[in-house]
């Protein structure tokens, strides 16, 4: 191919590339008009909230003075007069924590297996397929909070409702982002090993788990994640952590309670995001 033909073939797939872009966008700039539309969104009505926003804000920043900062629970304006609490909420994000590592914990267990049995290129039955696809489905189209209230109703209030809610949802979830995972892998591996004479098991295990355990991992640690921020509007329906703390102080006016909850749950959840990415490490790149 010449220099003057291979230039007029760029041309020509570059403006093809410029009128897909153009002609995208202006399909989603509609899309986006239409649901806004629909939505009674309103950038003037947005303007005019957000003093309102930072007004709650500021209610619910602590009253702190630095000449009393370190002095005692009783005086007002102290770090331990803001966290009067603190003892009856660090048990509470250590409950939430354990509910939601738990119900991860089990939920990748069940997942993993059912991915394996949903997966288009691990040779399962069809029927199976479909019947494993559409009952994790339904228990991921179903929120966390309408599991919530129907196994409060169920066993009462407490952290079991909450674990069982959980663990539903993040079945359905994590086995759907599992599934995908494993038809997006490479099956060179697998139709290598098959003509080595290895077995099914042997296929799965040497040619397609390698390829996808990264995969595997950073989803449950991004559901864990997850499972610890909706572990806390569980709270809403008495599924008990630091959710129903937070629940109580909004109620209750505690606006000083309101931020302090808050700052304990984004320091757990900051937390659980630097370690699960030094597992990551040690996981793909073999870092210790």
């Amino acid at each position: 191919m010449s220099h003057a033909h291979f230039e007029r073939y760029y041309q020509q797939i570059r403006g093809r590339q410029k009128r897909d872009a153009i002609l995208s966008s202006l399909v989603l700039l509609a899309l986006y008009v239409i649901a806004g539309h629909y939505a009674e969104f309103s950038v003037a009505v947005v303007w005019k909230a957000i003093p309102h926003l930072f007004d709650y804000l500021g209610e619910t920043l602590p009253v702190l003075h630095w000449p009393l900062l370190f002095a005692d629970g009783h005086t007002e304006g102290s770090l331990a007069y803001w966290g009067y609490r603190l003892h009856y909420q660090l048990p509470l994000v250590w409950e939430t924590l354990n509910l939601a590592l738990a119900a991860t914990v089990l939920s990748v267990a069940i997942a993993t297996v059912l991915s394996f049995l949903t997966a288009g290129n691990t040779g399962s039955h069809p029927i199976v397929r479909f019947s494993v696809r559409a009952i994790v489905a339904f228990m991921r189209t179903m929120p966390e909070l309408a599991w919530a209230v129907m196994f409060v109703m169920a066993f009462g209030v407490g952290v079991f409702p909450g674990f069982v809610a959980l663990a539903l949802h993040t079945v359905g979830s994590l086995t759907k982002l599992f599934y995908e995972s494993l038809e997006s892998a490479s099956y060179k591996p697998v139709r290598g090993l098959a003509a080595c004479g290895a077995s099914r098991w042997q296929c799965m295990r040497f040619g397609l788990w390698p390829q996808v355990k990264p995969a595997f991992l950073s989803y449950s640690f991004m559901r864990l994640e997850i499972n610890f921020r909706q572990s806390t509007i569980l709270g809403l329906v008495g599924a008990g952590g630091i959710g129903q703390e937070l629940i109580n102080n909004i109620k209750l006016d505690r606006y000083d309670q309101v931020s302090l909850t808050l700052l304990l749950i984004i320091v757990v959840v900051a937390l659980l995001d630097n370690v699960s990415g030094m597992i990551r490490k040690r996981v793909v790149e073999g870092r210790q």
